[in-house]
């Protein structure tokens, strides 16, 4: 009687993991399908031969153009954004033991943000195209200012919990602290900006992807891998701390060592990829909820599950801002907002039933 009960534990397990491996493929061909989308639509039409031909070398100057400089980028942009933010608000969630973290409401986003607007400021590097278009001349002291500025409250946040001993959940209101103090910074300077320097900090604040281009994509993917590697390595922590802080001590879970070391390389990589894109929201926080209300909360999964919705969700929401109103191109920033908002409302709704 028991080796049958056994014998069907086994199997439900393995039949679990399937499901959970058969999703990934899943979210890994819709990921394949949407970037091949994305790459041939646009205001210059492309089809996949021409895409095939442009990987062998055989294409046209003009679609070469486009595909290489334009299109890929964009694609790698969106995907490796949608895997660091959605990867640091499954960590940050787990290590601050609170549903409600994510980069975003850690203030990550909004130190990164008051950092681009400094050096807008000083810099004085917002101007006018020919057509009219708003642009930032030295995109790559606005990106070092705004990486600066959201190291800035992460390291608050981390040696206020390190002098102080605060807890997990006091940690998260810091980063909320945090996080109105550099929105309060960010409004003082816009106040005195002048006309170019306000149509500056504004054109940055809107997540876009086209800013980014291979050096960019090629730190982001860097850090992203490295991020990756260690948080599968540590899953195991991750899934007792889940269990509770004293579970997690019992079982040799250095605690406090996880979640400093968790909370640093989830805010690099959220920094990073802010610092390029500008603020993509709600991605770290509705994609582990989803990944969690599909699979469950094992961190041998979620994490992997969470990157690749991650990378979904962006490049979805990337394809809907370059062609709804075509030919104007919608900075995806707004797009996760208006996708996200009522999704988290129903995510919290779904969690407050259950």
């Amino acid at each position: 009687m028991d080796s049958n009960n056994s014998n069907d534990t086994v199997s439900l397990y393995k039949k679990k993991n399937l499901q959970k491996i058969i999703l990934g493929l899943i979210l890994i061909l819709l990921l394949i399908i949407i970037s091949i989308y994305s790459i041939c639509t646009g205001e210059y039409q492309l089809s996949i031969m021409d895409i095939i031909n442009s990987i062998f070398g055989n294409g046209s100057v003009a679609s070469d153009l486009v595909i290489w400089n334009i299109r890929i980028p964009r694609v790698l942009a969106a995907t490796v954004a949608g895997v660091s933010l959605a990867v640091s608000g499954a960590v940050m969630q787990c290590v601050l033991r609170n549903p409600l973290a994510s980069p975003y409401t850690m203030g990550v986003s909004h130190g990164a943000m008051f950092g681009a607007c400094v050096a807008i400021m000083l810099l004085g590097v917002g101007s006018a195209d020919s057509h009219g278009s708003i642009v930032v001349d030295n995109f790559q002291a606005v990106s070092v200012f705004a990486f600066i500025g959201s190291l800035i409250g992460v390291f608050v946040v981390l040696g206020l919990a390190k002098l102080r001993r605060l807890t997990p959940e006091s940690m998260i209101l810091a980063g909320v602290a945090m996080g109105s103090l550099f929105t309060a910074g960010t409004t003082l300077l816009q106040y005195f900006a002048d006309e170019m320097q306000l149509a500056a900090m504004v054109y940055w604040t809107f997540g876009d992807l086209g800013r980014a281009g291979w050096t960019e994509i090629t730190i982001m993917f860097a850090i992203a891998v490295i991020s990756m590697i260690y948080f599968i390595y540590k899953r195991w922590d991750y899934n007792a701390l889940e269990s509770g802080e004293e579970t997690a001590k019992s079982v040799g879970v250095n605690t406090e060592r996880t979640r400093l070391l968790g909370m640093v390389m989830a805010s690099l990589l959220t920094s990073i990829c802010v610092s390029f894109l500008g603020i993509i929201g709600f991605i770290g926080l509705i994609c582990p909820h989803l990944v969690r209300i599909a699979v469950g909360g094992d961190y041998r999964y979620l994490i992997p599950l969470s990157a690749l919705v991650g990378a979904v969700i962006v490049t979805f929401s990337d394809l809907i801002a370059t062609t709804i109103i075509s030919p104007i191109v919608l900075p995806v920033g707004i797009l996760t907002s208006f996708l996200g908002a009522p999704m988290f409302l129903y995510l919290l709704m779904r969690m407050y039933k259950k």
